[in-house]
């Protein structure tokens, strides 16, 4: 079966573009919705934040992710290892993947896009298994960022 090397979602937030990029960017709001204990911590452009997922059944996970850019009000981007929840096992000889989100204003409020992308860099005997982890992944954290900004709409 051919994998895919990317993931894009999307949805319409029902929130100002500050509320929505500050739930992106300050990195205590990130990890309130995408389940990784932040607090305390911040993204800066070039380094590499590592903290203890909180999701459960995952909570023997240090989520670990270079910062790439943040545009303000427009791009937060960062490099990971998808599905990286072995224990024992070293990720940081792979290949990353990028993480992009973007958001621009859609009436009546801000569509939040994700890509993840450089799938076909991971190795083989665990592609598959990222892609389809992460690609579900990715549904829950759009419900997720929802939930955590109130009311919006799937755009």
């Amino acid at each position: 079966m051919h994998v895919l090397d990317r993931i894009e979602r999307k949805i319409l937030l029902n929130a100002s573009r500050k509320k929505v990029w500050e739930a992106l960017t300050d990195a205590e709001q990130f990890g309130a919705w995408f389940g990784v204990a932040l607090k305390g911590k911040r993204f800066v452009e070039g380094e590499t934040v590592e903290a203890p997922i909180t999701y459960p059944g995952y909570e023997h996970v240090v989520w670990k992710a270079r910062i790439e850019r943040i545009l303000p009000q427009t791009l937060f981007s960062f490099h990971w290892h998808p599905f990286a929840v072995l224990e024992g096992v070293d990720y940081d000889n792979e290949i990353p993947t990028l993480v992009e989100f973007t958001i621009e204003d859609r009436a009546p409020g801000i569509l939040l896009r994700v890509v993840e992308s450089g799938f076909d860099k991971v190795p083989e005997a665990r592609r598959q298994k990222a892609f389809k982890m992460n690609s579900r992944g990715w549904d829950d954290q759009m419900g997720n960022i929802e939930s955590y900004l109130g009311a919006a709409r799937q755009a």
